[in-house]
């Protein structure tokens, strides 16, 4: 190996060094701004319905639901037409944010301490934290990824060691395997569906 290659060798690795932690960084800021901005609608919404419509707008630029939605679904998911995977992301959608908006009571706000982010592979980050909410302590992971130019997206959440993903894989591939994907799209609007 040339001399001045061996040379420019630590300057590459000083530089992909650098990236990879301006990249950790810089999810880890998104993830910060989006928590507060959902812990903000939290502390002014009046009940379960403000905070639900309040915390809409920012799950949806915050999370990635197409990439949820595939992932949930697992193998069958190749087998979907673009409309039954249209509206299998459109129910998973509104699954997941009644899901989340539901964990929180208006007015009553998490404390939360984030961990430093860790690349797990280029263009994937995961977040540890800390949270407790109503005197319970709970361990959550955020996975982001960085698909596109969009920016870093929230593909998963782990709660005290529990995929989300994982979870609702284990729910849909059984209704995938016994119906296929109207099974899988009948199954996510009675989920779906509000509360009576």
């Amino acid at each position: 190996m040339p001399v001045k290659t061996l040379l420019l060798l630590p300057a590459l690795a000083a530089l992909a060094l650098g990236n990879a932690l301006a990249s950790t960084a810089d999810a880890e800021n998104f993830l910060k701004k989006s928590v507060s901005e959902v812990v903000e609608v939290a502390r002014k919404s009046s009940d379960s319905t403000a905070l639900a419509a309040g915390v809409r707008p920012i799950l949806l630029k915050t999370i990635s639901f197409d990439a949820m939605t595939r992932r949930a679904v697992g193998p069958g998911w190749r087998q979907f037409t673009q409309p039954e995977q249209n509206e299998a992301i459109g129910l998973f959608t509104a699954l997941i944010i009644r899901t989340y908006s539901s964990k929180f009571t208006p007015g009553e706000l998490p404390e939360i301490v984030y961990k430093s982010a860790v690349e797990t592979d280029p263009g994937r980050v995961e977040v540890s934290t800390t949270t407790l909410y109503q005197g319970s302590k709970y361990e959550v992971v955020y996975r982001l990824e960085q698909p596109d130019a969009k920016g870093w997206r929230v593909t998963d959440v782990v709660i005290e060691g529990v995929s989300m993903v994982a979870n609702y894989r284990g729910q849909l591939d059984a209704q995938f395997k016994s119906g296929g994907a109207p099974a899988v799209i009948g199954s996510l609007q009675k989920s779906s569906a509000p509360s009576k």
